[in-house]
């Protein structure tokens, strides 16, 4: 360990020692100048991403799984079939409501035929009224029958459709929670889905920080794994706070062409709570080594310089306020690889 230490001080002072001579710059290369800017004075929060709309399909029926469609990262439709289940126990059941509907019909049918002629050999006083109501009440009996085998019926049918599972919405399957030849249950998830087009980023507040926040209400999102910032939507506060932290929940709308973005990636957001004059650098000229940050200083004459820095708050777009190391007025190379480059031809 002690070595490797050693072998990496030895690197570093090498590149300064390298950086320390003068060079005149070309004219292809591009640079900055440091300046004082007014920007946003931020709070910053650490939070993760949530999808907005995020599903997790269950089956609804029991049978084994006998086809899936979808894995995880795969983009689907709306009504797009995710996996079918053994629909024969379905079928059959479905079968077998047919036959007791038909039959509950010609009950039915056979009732009224007797009924009205009952009611016919009343009048003639063929019958006594005990076996016309005797019929009627068979009719009556014959109707619920009907109306029951027909119920049986549809709900046979809908469980036989609920063997093809489908995708509620247009998205992402963000996870797959079965595998083919599995028993599926009523509630047993099957995927979980996701619409990458409308997500957000969720932080906890402190709750003597959520005056400040509330003032402006809006923010910046730093995005570290796409290396990107954007834009919050809208700012809300949830009207709710966590005993054990005194923290309160603030989401920040991302708008809809963040490609990339998934949920449970980690995110910053910049609460704007004021306005602020500072001295930024252009985040492009920043040379991170090891432990040191720092940037080429290309001089009025065209000499490079590599200054070691002393970095503040990102400032998004705009770029990283600079303690010290730099003085205003003073430019940078854009390009710290070009930089580098002349520095190394120039040493030779």
């Amino acid at each position: 360990m002690a070595g490797t230490f050693t072998n990496t001080v030895a690197r570093i002072g090498a590149a300064l020692a390298i950086a320390a001579i003068p060079v005149l710059a070309s004219a292809q290369l591009a640079t900055a100048v440091v300046d004082l800017r007014e920007v946003d004075r931020t709070y910053t929060a650490e939070g993760v991403v949530e999808a907005v709309r995020q599903s997790t399909v269950a089956a609804q029926v029991s049978g084994r799984i006998v086809e899936l469609r979808v894995d995880a990262g795969q983009a689907v439709a709306r009504g797009q079939v995710l996996a079918r289940i053994d629909e024969r126990e379905a079928a059959q059941a479905a079968s077998a409501f047919e036959a007791l509907t038909a039959r509950a019909e010609a009950d039915l049918a056979n009732a009224r035929v007797t009924y009205e002629r009952s009611k016919r050999l009343l009048e003639q006083k063929f019958i006594s009224q005990a076996a016309l109501d005797k019929a009627l009440a068979d009719y009556k009996s014959a109707q619920a029958q009907s109306e029951a085998a027909r119920a049986g019926a549809l709900q046979a049918g809908a469980a036989k459709s609920h063997t093809v599972i489908t995708a509620p919405f247009s998205g992402v399957v963000a996870e797959r929670l079965i595998e083919l030849g599995e028993m599926a249950a009523p509630g047993r998830p099957i995927v979980t889905l996701y619409d990458p087009k409308d997500v957000r980023v969720v932080a906890s507040i402190p709750q003597q920080r959520l005056g400040e926040v509330r003032a402006l209400a809006q923010a910046s999102v730093e995005l570290p794994g796409l290396n990107r910032w954007v834009k919050g939507k809208a700012v809300t506060v949830l009207p709710s706070a966590d005993a054990r932290t005194h923290t309160t929940l603030v989401r920040v709308g991302l708008p809809g062409d963040v490609r990339g973005a998934y949920p449970g990636m980690y995110a910053r957001a910049h609460f704007a709570i004021g306005r602020a004059t500072r001295l930024l650098i252009p985040a492009r000229a920043i040379v991170y080594r090891s432990e040191v940050s720092g940037a080429y200083v290309v001089g009025d004459k065209g000499e490079i310089h590599f200054r070691q820095l002393r970095l503040g708050e990102a400032a998004g777009d705009e770029g990283i306020e600079v303690l010290a190391g730099v003085a205003r007025g003073e430019r940078v190379a854009l390009d710290p690889v070009a930089a580098l480059g002349q520095l190394k031809r120039g040493a030779r």
